[in-house]
């Protein structure tokens, strides 16, 4: 897709900039997403260089080679995301979401995350229903988290209030972009180069798609973003109908309504490991494949993937461990076992099943099925 199809497929959007402006701003998402893959990766060549020159490659270099890679393919996946969400083909199925208590779930999926990173998140969130596609919103909350973690320092607030007029829920995200010791120094804020990421433009676009107004500010090293919701519901709504709420749109298999999903896939053979990949590959979903419950866990302890995809024959006392330490902390974290035999499928809560399961026979035509039934459960 060329950038003249994007600008004709755009979304209409009371949010989004003005048509003169799109064709700079994707010059500038263009040259974004070159400058997000070619920076890591360029360091990536070099390290490999090194390595093919010594013979020898130690721990923290390759796990330094790792997450440039990694980076890279992060910033790939962004830009696909940010072209499926700038084109007319997504459809929304509105219903009536407490904000709130989304968002506590995705901060609570991403605890480990932030601690990792040293960053505390403070939220005040007062309740407020809102009217929009659950996916959407979902891919909205975990954006503006990505954004700000790559930007803040320490801590990041949250607020949700409600604008007097018009009755507008308002989701705030506000921290320092820079050290409180250099904010007194007279040097210049942040550069809008360092804040116009790949993430803040998906940002941007995820909130154009939804028909939210997006704006951002920055004084004195101090950003703030904040995201309105037009549509909030209140007692007068009580009445409106199903028909009303969602306008007559509903969620085609093209829309790939939970893309940039997570989703991590533990299998000791090569064999199914590919299997399982190229059965929800058409997904949109960021996928990571490991060979081991421990390489698993080693995997979980600095951040939680939005879902698991074990093989059955794995199915023993170390996942039922690693089950437990993330079902304490997310009670309906998402687990899909891969039954050794069989075309039979199953999702969690039938049948007193406490995970998702699909048997071996039926990986391509059951799977995603079945993953999109645990992933659209836990949002």
């Amino acid at each position: 897709m060329d950038m003249s199809e994007i600008n004709r497929n755009a979304a209409p959007s009371p949010a989004a900039p003005a048509d003169h402006r799109d064709a700079d701003r994707w010059r500038d998402v263009v040259n974004a997403v070159g400058s997000e893959i070619a920076v890591p990766l360029t360091a990536a060549l070099e390290r490999i260089h090194a390595l093919i020159t010594s013979g020898r490659i130690d721990k923290a270099s390759l796990r330094a080679l790792r997450e440039e890679v990694e980076s890279a393919r992060h910033a790939g996946m962004l830009a696909q995301q940010l072209t499926r969400f700038a084109s007319a083909r997504l459809r929304q199925s509105h219903e009536r979401l407490a904000l709130g208590d989304m968002l506590q779930s995705v901060l609570a999926h991403r605890t480990r995350e932030t601690q990792a990173r040293g960053i505390t998140l403070s939220p005040q969130l007062k309740p407020a229903d809102v009217i929009v596609d659950a996916s959407l919103l979902f891919s909205l909350l975990n954006t503006l988290l990505d954004w700000s973690m790559s930007q803040a320092r320490s801590q990041i607030a949250f607020t949700i209030d409600m604008k007097a007029w018009p009755a507008h829920a308002r989701l705030s995200c506000r921290f320092a972009h820079r050290p409180a010791d250099e904010l007194d120094d007279g040097a210049p804020g942040p550069a809008a180069a360092e804040l116009d990421s790949l993430s803040w433009r998906l940002l941007e676009q995820t909130a154009w798609t939804m028909g939210l107004p997006i704006s951002r500010t920055e004084n004195r090293g101090e950003v703030q973003v904040a995201i309105e919701f037009p549509r909030t519901a209140h007692e007068q709504m009580e009445g409106v109908s199903a028909i009303e709420m969602d306008q007559g749109f509903g969620l085609s298999s093209n829309s790939k309504p939970l893309a940039g999903s997570h989703v991590l896939v533990v299998a000791s053979r090569r064999e199914m490991r590919v299997r399982v990949r190229d059965a929800i590959r058409h997904m949109g979903l960021v996928i990571d494949l490991v060979s081991s419950v421990d390489e698993a866990h080693d995997f979980c302890r600095e951040g939680l993937p939005h879902a698991i995809i074990v093989e059955g024959i794995l199915n023993g006392e170390r996942l039922r461990q690693l089950r437990a330490q993330i079902c304490a902390e997310l009670p309906d974290f998402p687990f899909v076992e891969i039954i050794e035999e069989g075309s039979a499928f199953a999702m969690s809560g039938f049948g007193g099943a406490s995970m998702g399961r699909v048997g071996r026979d039926a990986l391509e035509s059951a799977l995603p099925s079945v993953l999109m039934f645990e992933l659209s459960r836990s949002l």
